[in-house]
């Protein structure tokens, strides 16, 4: 029986402050192999880690991401005292503990990412994910060596080609949408299924039971104990 690998999403979403430093120590803590965490970028060229285009719901500030300055983004409280952290700190946290699963949710931050991947010399350290196929393309040319996943909410009929035509390694498919089909398919086609993001163990259940290869769950703790207690961690 093979392992499956855990992602802690935003960190650990479910227990802490989502994409804060503090939720990615926890997931960490908890045992987590991978943590999933977004990128955009700041009106002065800041790579900074947040879900939402705006800061609104995770913060106590307000505005987009894009029209503030990172010593603006910096000084806000993204949840029990915590700052909004940069790419540069998490993965420096991450590295030599845990692949940072890192989400590009604007196209210009897919050349700073790859070039501070490179500058920290962390390409076997992360994976560039991304709904966005064609950043994944991108990366692929910028660094070969560093693994894409191709995310996915809905499952089009041609979704092993859209990935395999990208370079993805992985496709990453809310949970709700995949079948043994899907991840049988995309097996035989080289391709690794990761999912996201159930919360309850019933749902990680099925997971488990469709054989996927990595299952992202705001609630890593839940998922690390069933899987130790079926003698797959």
């Amino acid at each position: 029986m093979s392992m499956i690998e855990v992602i802690g999403h935003r960190g650990a979403a479910g227990l802490e402050p989502e994409n804060t430093l503090r939720s990615v120590r926890r997931a960490i803590e908890l045992g987590v192999d991978r943590v999933e965490i977004d990128v955009r970028v700041s009106r002065d060229g800041g790579l900074v880690i947040m879900h939402d285009e705006t800061v609104d719901r995770t913060t106590n500030g307000h505005g987009y991401v894009s029209e503030l300055t990172l010593n603006e983004l910096r000084s806000l409280d993204a949840g029990m005292g915590e700052k909004i952290p940069t790419l540069k700190e998490i993965l420096e946290f991450t590295m030599g503990k845990a692949k940072l699963e890192i989400e590009l949710k604007v196209p210009e931050a897919t050349e700073p990412t790859i070039q501070l991947v490179e500058e920290l010399n962390a390409e076997k350290d992360v994976i560039v994910i991304s709904f966005m196929h064609e950043l994944l393309e991108r990366v692929h040319d910028l660094n070969p060596n560093i693994k894409t996943g191709a995310l996915f909410f809905d499952v089009p009929k041609d979704i092993l080609q859209r990935a395999l035509k990208v370079h993805a390694y992985s496709i990453h498919v809310y949970y709700r949408n995949v079948n043994s089909e899907l991840v049988k398919g995309a097996h035989r086609s080289g391709l690794e299924v990761a999912v996201w993001n159930p919360n309850r163990i019933e749902e990680m259940r099925e997971m488990i039971g469709l054989g996927v290869d990595a299952i992202g769950s705001d609630r890593p703790d839940i998922l690390i104990r069933l899987l130790r207690d079926i003698g797959m961690k």
